[in-house]
């Protein structure tokens, strides 16, 4: 059993490096920048006895994560980690400008030298969480729920698909691309065609599909409509080919094309920008299913998704059932700082900065 099905049933508080795994040479200092590591060195010899209060914070409204990351970093790589008192709040907590969200009190030689590893934890997983919760935020504009899904494995490198995963999970997408996304919290990838897929079948979307159905008959038929910059006309085959068993169709025109739609139907242009996915394009393949008595037919839509687009989709009622969302998501919007505020019980800390209290925090015990 994952760890995450067991903090979801209370049985632990945290997950662990068992859930991480990380690099075991993050403890000799590896990712840790060098001057961190000569100051471990200098206050080993000079200032053995000192006890530091380090303080993590952020300056934006965000849903933090990579709490459970960051505390599995210290338990498993610091030196003495049962003697530092740790405070934490919790992934998926809210937080504000300025909130600590972790404070670690000890010999600074004991865990200083991962300050810089544990405000990377927390930027990038904070980031991507709260880049998902504003897009699933969007996507229920309307008062529905629409679901999204995280298509971020093509936007960034790899090794980074099982913590970006899990970051997404917390931000609210429970539907996500890879198997490595899904590592952390418990589930598997989902996914239906490409357009590698229906280029081997020589743009033949039908027969594409039925090639995928026969493989997986146990999937829901999701249909990519877009290869041959036609959506209606490959929507409408499809469904007349499949009907009930046709579950969706997946748009994802390029920003940089017009949809043969328009060419036919050029009165229909004029007053909005017709490249890429757009809403009288969605609209128009709405109608044309509805009118042919496909109503069961949902629209998925993807290419160039930001939390402000599917807004105002949803305000203007364009017709979406799903939302494929990949590069925005992933874009390192929140920095975290950590700052030693406090030095054997006083403040002692860079101009600027001080211990912030935050009752919100709650003891770590190992």
């Amino acid at each position: 059993m994952k760890e995450i099905e067991l903090k979801l049933q209370g049985k632990i508080q945290r997950l662990t490096n068992k859930t991480f795994k990380f690099d075991e040479r993050v403890g000799e200092g590896w990712f840790s920048a060098v001057y961190f590591l000569k100051t471990r060195d200098i206050i080993r010899k000079y200032k053995p006895d000192n006890i530091v209060t380090m303080q993590f914070f952020q300056k934006k409204h965000a849903v933090l994560c990579g709490t459970d990351e960051a505390i599995a970093l210290i338990q498993t790589f610091a030196d003495h980690p049962e003697k530092l008192e740790i405070h934490s709040l919790k992934d998926g907590d809210r937080i504000e400008p300025f909130e600590p969200v972790l404070t670690i009190k000890g010999a600074y030689h004991d865990f200083g030298f991962l300050e810089g590893v544990i405000d990377g934890i927390f930027s990038r997983r904070t980031s991507v969480a709260t880049n998902v919760y504003e897009v699933v935020k969007a996507a229920r504009t309307s008062g529905v729920q629409k679901p999204v899904i995280f298509m971020g494995d093509r936007d960034d490198h790899f090794t980074q698909q099982a913590g970006d995963g899990y970051a997404a999970f917390i931000g609210g997408s429970k539907a996500q691309a890879t198997h490595a996304m899904n590592e952390w919290w418990g589930k598997s990838g989902m996914g239906t065609m490409p357009h590698a897929l229906i280029q081997l079948f020589h743009g033949d979307v039908v027969a594409a599909s039925h090639a995928y159905k026969e493989m997986f008959p146990d999937d829901q038929l999701m249909a990519l409509v877009d290869y041959n910059n036609d959506a209606v006309t490959d929507a409408l085959r499809v469904a007349r080919e499949f009907g009930k068993e046709l579950h969706s169709v997946r748009l994802d025109t390029s920003n940089y094309m017009v949809d043969q739609y328009f060419c036919r139907n050029p009165h229909k242009m004029g007053d909005f920008d017709p490249t890429g996915v757009n809403g009288p394009l969605i609209q128009a393949l709405r109608d044309a299913l509805d009118e042919e008595g496909f109503k069961h037919v949902n629209i998925t839509v993807s290419g160039g998704f930001t939390a402000e687009r599917i807004e105002a989709y949803e305000r203007a009622g364009v017709p979406v059932n799903v939302y494929g969302v990949g590069r925005s998501l992933l874009e390192k919007t929140i920095g975290f700082t950590g700052d030693n505020v406090m030095l054997d019980g006083v403040h002692e800390a860079k101009a600027g900065r001080k211990l912030r209290e935050n009752p919100r925090l709650e003891r770590i015990t190992f």
